[in-house]
């Protein structure tokens, strides 16, 4: 069974997403594996949303992407 980024879910068994954490991928922490802060983490899914999504404008993607956190480890208690 795979092994999926706590803060935005990519599987962390394919190295193009494993990063210096044990439980994030390398799109949500800097390179000491420090979880990087919400509003970052946020930008990037709502940029990820929006490049299979098209016409999605940034408000809609940013308030998307905001409710996906809420689901995920990293950010559901925040």
């Amino acid at each position: 069974m795979d092994k999926f980024c706590h803060s935005c879910t990519p599987p962390l068994s394919m190295p193009e997403f494993k990063g210096p954490a044990e439980n994030y991928c390398k799109y949500c922490t800097d390179e000491n594996g420090n979880l990087k802060p919400r509003e970052v983490v946020r930008q990037g899914i709502a940029e990820w949303f929006k490049s299979w999504q098209p016409g999605l404008d940034d408000p809609t993607a940013i308030a998307r992407a905001e409710s996906f956190m809420m689901a995920m480890p990293a950010w559901a208690e925040q």
